[in-house]
């Protein structure tokens, strides 16, 4: 289907088309690669990255520089080669931080996040490659990104992060000052709301980094925000507070003063280490459940007020037309959402037999509570189990065993939150929020299963 069919004018404005059509051209150039390299050699189920196609096209595809050291023309990002051992219990070893002392994965893994290709690399996004994940933990080098100014580079010890409007004391406070206070980890997710935009009127990406890459889960670190606003003394008849980042964007969003008082942190680590500075260092306000746009990075400043601020990114953004003409705004809460990322696009099972189905859950509102998984399309259902802990706001894997017989297959899951909410199926969801809106698509997603093995992305 033509571009002007799959995504509509009036449907998307002239950004989100530019930011759907390059998804696919992306994608595409991506899997041509990956096709023109494949042989009979060719081992394993898994779409991915070759070390050939890194080196051909990685800067391309990912967007990212390979690693520095002796070898870094020849290791993925993130890697240093090394000369394999013929027999490594016949000779030492190589030393102990031969790296340089921070550490570098195996130069046999070359998982790699896409960049969004965007006329201009100071707004664009990075995409999580969710089909080789493992757990629900994202490492911090493969966690999803979304910037709209670039990424700023920041001297912590000249940082502040100013805290005024209707409040007793405004005050200012110093990376130091925020370090001393009472400190908090949880795990939890954030997902852009824009996850799966080209998905409402027909399956276009082929992959599951393609069609769910935009949400990730890390381990956060960092003071809760209702320690700070207690600190100031927010007064009777606040009820906002406007959140602004250090970005060229100046990027800006409303809050709500119950969910800042809630279970709101501002950030300071990531995964057990300082936030890498894509993802806001040295501080970020981290909202579990919400839409990720409002999750500021470089955070410099907090204003509350008696109202919403109206700012760019909740008026002409992340609003959702509905079919009357009315919009919905302030879609915070991301609803509960799962995906298969086993058996998912563009994979090719070898032969029929044992398999585990495997994917990930999450709901903005709570835990999840129970994942169906359905190899008929929906027709029947079994429950999966749940690896633990099951978390709040949190990505849940879920496992499922299976049995291919090398028949057709359609692969579905859907998620159930403890509020009780389960996921919708897409015709579903389209009955009561139409199509006029690239925003918060949570429906179930179907991955097809041909006879040969051929894994692709449909609606069913």
């Amino acid at each position: 289907m033509s571009h002007d069919g799959r995504f509509p004018r009036f449907r998307y404005g002239p950004a989100e088309r530019r930011m759907a059509e390059g998804l696919v051209e992306l994608e595409n150039r991506i899997l041509a690669e990956e096709s023109a390299e494949d042989c009979e050699c060719k081992e394993g189920m898994f779409n991915g990255l070759s070390r050939r196609r890194l080196l051909a096209g990685g800067l391309a595809a990912g967007g990212a520089a390979f690693a520095a050291g002796r070898a870094a023309a020849e290791a993925p990002p993130g890697a240093i080669e090394y000369d394999v051992q013929p027999d490594p219990t016949k000779e030492q070893g190589r030393t102990i931080l031969d790296d340089g002392g921070y550490g570098s994965r195996s130069q046999f893994e070359n998982e790699v996040r896409w960049r969004y290709p965007t006329a201009s690399l100071d707004s664009s996004w990075s995409m999580t490659p969710l089909a080789s994940g493992h757990g629900i933990i994202t490492p911090s080098g493969l966690h999803f990104e979304r910037h709209h100014g670039g990424i700023p580079t920041i001297d912590p010890q000249n940082h502040t992060l100013i805290l005024h409007g209707m409040v007793d004391q405004p005050m200012r406070f110093t990376m130091d000052d925020l370090k001393r206070l009472p400190a908090v980890s949880r795990m939890h997710f954030i997902e852009c709301s824009g996850n799966g935009l080209t998905e409402w009127v027909e399956p276009t990406l082929k992959t599951v980094q393609g069609t769910h890459g935009l949400t990730s889960t890390s381990e956060w670190t960092g003071v809760r925000l209702s320690t700070v606003l207690e600190m100031a003394g927010v007064q009777d008849s606040a009820a906002w507070i406007l959140a602004e980042g250090s970005d060229a964007a100046v990027m800006t969003r409303s809050v709500p003063i119950d969910k800042a008082m809630d279970d709101a942190i501002l950030a300071y680590a990531q995964n057990g280490e300082a936030l890498r500075p894509e993802q806001g260092y040295p501080l970020r306000l981290l909202l579990p459940g919400y839409e990720g746009n409002t999750n500021i990075k470089w955070l410099r400043r907090l204003e509350v007020s008696d109202k919403p601020f109206m700012t760019r990114e909740e008026t002409s953004k992340y609003t959702d037309l509905m079919p009357d003409g009315t919009a919905r705004q302030f879609t915070l809460e991301m609803d509960a959402k799962s995906v298969i990322t086993f058996p998912s696009g563009a994979m090719k099972l070898p032969r029929a037999g044992y398999y585990e189905i495997t994917g990930l859950a999450w709901s903005g509102r709570g835990a999840i509570k129970r994942v169906e998984v359905s190899v008929d399309g929906g027709q029947t259902w079994q429950e999966a189990t749940l690896d633990g802990p099951v978390l709040p706001k949190c990505h849940a894997r879920f496992r499922l065993p299976w049995t291919w017989t090398g028949d057709e297959a359609v692969l579905q899951s859907r998620a159930v939150d403890d509020t009780g909410y389960t996921q919708p199926t897409l015709q579903d969801l389209v009955k009561v929020r139409g199509t006029h809106s690239v925003y918060h698509l949570n429906a179930i997603q179907s991955w097809h299963v041909a006879p040969s093995g051929e894994v692709t992305n449909v609606h069913a």
